[in-house]
């Protein structure tokens, strides 16, 4: 329809390539473990992860909690970033649902959690008046930090933090494809330390539906459990998981030239007066538009859906805009002169 889709990567619809496959995809009933697609799908995921098993489930946010709900208990605390997805945009699920209780600690702007935050954070064995602090949680590429990704290497740090306080360590890996793309690195090194990993493939990697999660067999045997309770058996899910193998195979590889895109609009948008870019790092540009430019947001996005560009604002004057499989050179040129004529 000519309309630049900037608003997010799980805007993306299927490819010609996943069409065709969900077209033709054999299946059986995943819940009794008997459909062949899902269980290839899960057993790639498992592979490009470095993991035991996987598990295929209906989004990140199902992914996220049947994995806390598979490491924790009723009453155990999960010490997470304050502006992490877990926290800030799963309307509390890990409190509403499984009874844990979230211990928000600084996410610093480069998406990570320091050392010394999350030592302080953990509860003291043997006080009555404590949770038990059971879970650490971290976001891979940090969306509201940027986009950026989390290196191997810090994530291998709170590893061994956890460890050493025989603690388990959970990643949001919703845009862990990306994250690799953007340090250069396979995601296995990304996610060799964690004990599981949930990754997206309706964001990124263009699939319609569905998410994975990653760790060793008897977590995923948990998660399995966790994700019937949650209502997330879905039968003949093989035409979901057909789409699903294609993104592995065909969508991860291409992931940076998304990267690129996004580094082309962000130099466009700072050409403009008025317009500030935060740092770019993967798929994902922030930027402000100054609060002298006579224009409020509401009228920014508006205007811009006028020229057919579509992007979100955020809190108070930011804006976010998603590269993906669907936006390619026209598309971000288009996009930069519209916001152009509207800011001015």
């Amino acid at each position: 329809m000519g309309v630049v889709d900037l608003r997010s990567d799980t805007v993306t619809h299927p490819t010609p390539a996943m069409r065709e496959a969900m077209y033709r995809a054999e299946v059986g009933d995943d819940v009794f473990g008997d459909d062949p697609t899902v269980n290839r799908l899960e057993q790639m995921a498992a592979e490009r992860t470095g993991k035991e098993a996987a598990l295929f489930v209906a989004s990140g946010t199902m992914g996220n909690l049947v994995s806390l709900l598979a490491h924790c208990g009723r009453g155990d605390e999960v010490i997470v970033g304050d502006k992490c997805h877990t926290f800030v945009y799963e309307q509390g699920g890990m409190a509403v649902l499984g009874g844990m209780t979230p211990y928000p600690i600084p996410n610093q702007p480069d998406g990570t959690l320091r050392l010394e935050d999350i030592e302080a954070a953990i509860r003291p064995l043997g006080n009555p008046h404590f949770p038990l602090t059971r879970l650490i949680c971290l976001e891979n590429t940090h969306n509201l930090c940027n986009g950026i990704p989390l290196t191997a290497e810090f994530t291998a740090e709170v590893a061994r933090l956890a460890r050493s306080h025989r603690l388990r360590l959970h990643l949001d890996g919703a845009r862990v494809f990306n994250a690799a793309a953007g340090l250069g690195v396979d995601v296995r090194e990304l996610v060799r330390d964690v004990d599981s990993v949930m990754f997206c493939l309706s964001k990124g990697l263009c699939a319609p539906v569905g998410s994975l999660v990653c760790g060793s067999t008897d977590f995923i045997a948990a998660a399995r459990r966790a994700r019937k309770v949650v209502g997330g058996g879905m039968r003949q899910a093989g035409v979901l998981a057909a789409a699903g193998i294609v993104a592995l195979e065909e969508v991860a590889p291409r992931l940076s030239e998304d990267h690129v895109r996004a580094r082309v609009l962000a130099q466009g948008l700072e050409q403009i007066p008025g317009v500030t870019v935060a740092p770019v790092h993967t798929n994902i540009v922030y930027f402000d538009v100054a609060a002298d430019v006579p224009r409020t947001p509401q009228q920014v996005t508006e205007g811009l859906a006028k020229r057919g560009v579509l992007l979100m604002g955020r809190v108070g004057r930011r804006f976010r805009a998603v590269t993906h499989y669907w936006i390619d050179d026209q598309g971000i040129e288009t996009a930069i002169s519209a916001m152009r004529e509207v800011v001015a």
